[in-house]
Parts: structure tokens; sequence; C-alpha cells
């Protein structure tokens, strides 16, 4: 029998952004067939997920959303120290631009058609009420994210916009703006970390 090998101490693959939006892209598959399967069983319409009854008023939530949960991004970052920020969230930034525009458009596509499209569609079905069903969503979002219950601080950076992303849907009822203002709230943060615009608080 040979000498036996130990396993190198960090022998876990690191987290490659690029794997994880193909999952993300995979899961996405899923959720648009459950919303197909809502939509042609009559329990939601079409008009629930892409509504243009107000383009402009579309416009000004997109922009000022994603302003918004900017500025929130960067003065928590700027206040948290860089031990209380989950590890895998500090790698995004060594990607390549596309690799990031990849995984940051499909998870959020993926979480926005899982958990407003979905979830808080479904919920207010049951409860009617917008604001409980946004609240039980956002719950439901945090859980999701267990890998942030180690840093609980974390929890903060995903409850707010997970808050805000159930009111756009509400005012719109168009997925696609929640999807939008998601993706470019999380790519405009990972660029500012990227480029050194704004750094974690050693």
């Amino acid at each position: 029998m040979g000498p036996h090998k130990e396993k190198p101490a960090n022998s876990t693959k690191d987290f490659s952004p690029r794997d994880a939006g193909l999952v993300f892209l995979s899961f996405s598959f899923i959720c648009a067939a459950i919303i197909f399967a809502l939509i042609i069983n009559d329990v939601l319409t079409l008009q629930h997920f892409l509504s243009m009854d107000s383009p402009l008023e579309m416009v000004w939530i997109i922009v000022f959303s994603t302003i918004g949960l900017l500025l929130f991004g960067v003065i928590l970052s700027s206040y948290i120290p860089a031990k209380y920020i989950d590890d895998t969230n500090k790698s995004y930034p060594d990607s390549s631009i596309p690799t990031l525009l990849l995984f940051m458009f499909v998870g959020a596509l993926f979480e926005e058609m899982l958990f407003r499209g979905i979830v808080q569609n479904v919920l207010y079905l049951f409860i009617e009420s917008n604001w409980i069903a946004i609240l039980t969503t956002t719950l439901l979002f945090i859980g999701f994210h267990i890998q942030y219950f180690k840093k609980p601080i974390m929890l903060i950076n995903i409850t707010i916009p997970s808050l805000v992303f159930g009111w756009i849907y509400t005012e719109t009822n168009n997925l696609a703006v929640p999807v939008l203002v998601h993706f470019l709230m999380n790519v405009g943060i990972t660029l500012l970390f990227k480029y050194n615009i704004i750094r974690l608080k050693r």
C-alpha cells in the first residue's frame, strides 16, 4: 500500500461567479415555467408580470430606487468592518466584467422571478395585503441567503433591498423593473469595489 496522502487544507473549490450564474440561469427557467403555469391556469395574468400602464413612473422608480440603494450600499460598506463581510462577497470584484454581468443579471433574474414573481404574488392571493406579502417574502428571501447567518450584520444588506424590490413590484406590476433595479444595484456596488472607488473598512 502506498503512502497516505493528506488532502490540502484548502481543497474546496473557490466560489465561481460564472458557475453560480449558470446554476441561477437553470433555476430561472424553472421559475419561468411556474409563472407560465400560473398564467395559463388563470391564477395570475400576464398583466401581473409585465404591465406597461405607467412607463414614465417605471423610469422614475428605476432611477431613484437604484440611486437610493447604491447610496445605502456605500454608506453600509463605509461603516461595516471587513471582518463582518461575507467572504464570497469579497471575491466578486476579482472576476472579469463579462462574468460579473452574467452572474449579477441571472442572479437578479432568478431571485426576482422566485420571490417577487411567484412567492409575493401567491401570498397576496391568500393574504390580500401588499405589505404583509412583501414582509413575508422578505423573511423568506433572508432565509434563502443562509450563508449570511454566520455574519448576521450582512442580513441588513439584503433586508432593505428586498423590501424595496417588493414595493417596486407592487407599484409597477412589471417584474422587469425590480429585476433591473436589483441588477443595477449589484453591478454598481461591485464595480465601485472593483475599481477601488470605495473600500471595505479595516
